[in-house]
């Protein structure tokens, strides 16, 4: 089976060795992408709200890149500095989903993550 690296130049550059996403055959493994907006620069982490709708919007760019949308995607684990965040990022993260479709997923508190975010969001999609 080959692999392809997946990129887009919209989304953030990775922070170290990985990919934005690799496809393999038919499926491609997004790598957690947190809320740069590459076109600035700028982290944005003033309010959740905001927040949340940057990471969907870079993961986005990559399923995009791979010829992909969110329809495709069956599987997200989100991490988030705080679980009391978790009504406003749900709806905000199932605005971008048919509820009919909606795909797997986990949320889970963890205490850091990269560059001091407060969420980060990695999907696995399907042609």
């Amino acid at each position: 089976m080959a692999k392809r690296i997946i990129t887009n130049p919209n989304a953030p550059a990775p922070l170290g060795p990985y990919s934005q996403a690799t496809l393999a055959g038919d499926t491609l493994f997004v790598s957690g992408q947190i809320a740069i907006d590459q076109s600035t620069g700028k982290m944005i982490t003033d309010e959740i709200q905001s927040e949340t709708h940057q990471v969907m919007q870079n993961l986005q760019y990559v399923l995009e890149s791979a010829g992909m949308t969110f329809e495709n995607v069956v599987k997200c684990s989100i991490f988030v500095k705080d679980l009391g965040n978790f009504e406003v990022i749900n709806k905000i993260y199932g605005s971008y989903f048919d509820e009919n479709t909606a795909p797997a997923r986990e949320t889970v508190e963890v205490a850091r993550l990269p560059k001091d975010v407060n969420i980060e969001i990695s999907c696995i999609a399907v042609r």
